[in-house]
């Protein structure tokens, strides 16, 4: 397993008040001390680099941060457990076993990992249409993600939401809409601050929903009943197909919450995202100070669909680029072994792992039957929290509207 190449090129971004560019490398971080404890649950601390954050209206959160080897780890093995389930998904989605929409999101797993980490479970996480890493980190498992993306049974949603529609007790999915999660998020920070719960929220969205004005309108409210709400960008510099400077005046986007507060983040280096997130649900939960902007600058490898070839904005030599110097894993990589945590064949196994219960996953899930037809009414709530009735149709009306589509379709 070759080590982080060690080239630099320089990733340019708007300078904002005279600052130094966001540092977006995924391998600056500097351990403080000569070797880690031999328990691997013993803290031990490591130094971001200075420009791992830029703020705004806040202070910076602390550089140094304490970890342990147990947890980088744990966060190795999500991150490459993630790829391989979103390239499981690539290869089924070509295979034409997957149908409609699919976003992937490889090489962007330190935000969704680094989230669960900094978080508590009790918290809740809300995104738009790349979310499968989101679901299994929130309580979902892989073989649910891809039964979905399959229509399959054992799908987390039972094959009936496909890949924008999947939830746990602690994520709201995936949302089709652009932007329309943002506003969701906000009325879940509500309900959290009206319930007396000492949670956050975290509402993510990408750049190209940046601009929409619902984002801006639960800002307002978010800020207005001081909610527990912290609003997450995603910028992968490409959101929706378009280069963000020709969609965003303003491309600062931890700089557009008006009155609210934003810090933006080194989105490639997983132990930068986890300090984000800690300092964030600190900010609104324990200081209770409101609602915070998050903008994670971060990269990601595909295009914006499987329908986006990902090249007409962009040129292969850039994408190649970021995969050799700045991927996220193999930066994480790079700590564990510099830090003598873990020797590069325990890393192997670990790579070997992930593929097997990836490949493992897949089989399962195309194993599982198609939906009935004569269930398609049911499934709307999570598992227990289903309300005593539901309005709409009756179970014998909604079977004879069933037979009626399916005889109109066949005909």
């Amino acid at each position: 397993m070759a080590s982080l190449a060690r080239f630099r090129i320089p990733r340019r971004l708007p300078l904002l008040h005279g600052v130094r560019s966001i540092q977006t490398t995924a391998d600056t971080t500097q351990l403080l001390q000569n070797a880690p404890s031999d328990d691997p649950s013993v803290p031990f601390t490591v130094k971001l680099h200075e420009d791992s954050f830029h703020t705004f209206n806040c202070d910076k959160p602390e550089l140094e941060v304490q970890v342990t080897k147990e947890q980088l780890l744990t966060m190795y093995r999500q991150m490459q457990t993630m790829r391989r389930m979103e390239m499981a998904a690539d290869a089924l989605y070509k295979a034409k076993m997957i149908r409609g929409f699919c976003h992937l999101a490889i090489g962007q797993e330190a935000v969704s990992v680094g989230l669960e980490h900094g978080i508590r479970p009790d918290d809740r996480v809300i995104t738009a249409y790349r979310c499968h890493p989101f679901a299994v980190m929130r309580g979902g498992t892989v073989t649910g993600v891809l039964g979905e993306l399959l229509g399959r049974q054992n799908g987390m949603s039972h094959g009936k939401g496909g890949s924008m529609h999947i939830f746990t007790p602690s994520f709201f999915g995936g949302n089709g809409i652009v932007g329309a999660q943002v506003p969701v998020g906000a009325g879940v920070a509500f309900a959290q601050k009206y319930m007396g719960e000492k949670n956050a929220t975290f509402a993510l969205y990408g750049d190209g929903a940046s601009n929409q004005g619902q984002v801006f309108e639960a800002f307002n409210m978010a800020k207005l009943w001081n909610l527990p709400a912290v609003f997450v960008c995603e910028n992968n510099k490409y959101g929706m197909g378009t280069p963000a400077e020709r969609s965003s005046s303003n491309t600062a986007y931890f700089t557009r919450g008006d009155k609210i507060p934003g810090l933006q983040v080194n989105g490639m280096d997983i132990i930068a995202a986890l300090q984000a997130v800690q300092y964030a649900r600190k900010w609104a939960v324990d200081d209770e100070k409101g609602p915070l902007l998050l903008e994670f600058v971060t990269y990601r490898y595909g295009g914006h669909s499987m329908s986006d070839p990902g090249t007409t904005y962009r040129t292969r030599e850039e994408v190649q680029r970021m995969r050799s110097t700045r991927d996220p894993i193999r930066g994480l990589q790079r700590y564990i072994e510099e830090w003598g945590l873990a020797t590069e064949q325990e890393l192997k196994q670990l790579d070997k792992d992930a593929k097997a219960e990836i490949d493992a996953a897949v089989e399962e899930a195309k194993k599982s039957p198609e939906p009935l037809t004569k269930d398609l009414w049911s499934d709307i709530y999570i598992k227990g929290s289903e309300p005593p009735f539901m309005r709409g149709r009756e179970r014998e009306e909604a079977s004879v509207f069933v037979l009626y589509c399916l005889d109109e379709v066949t005909n």
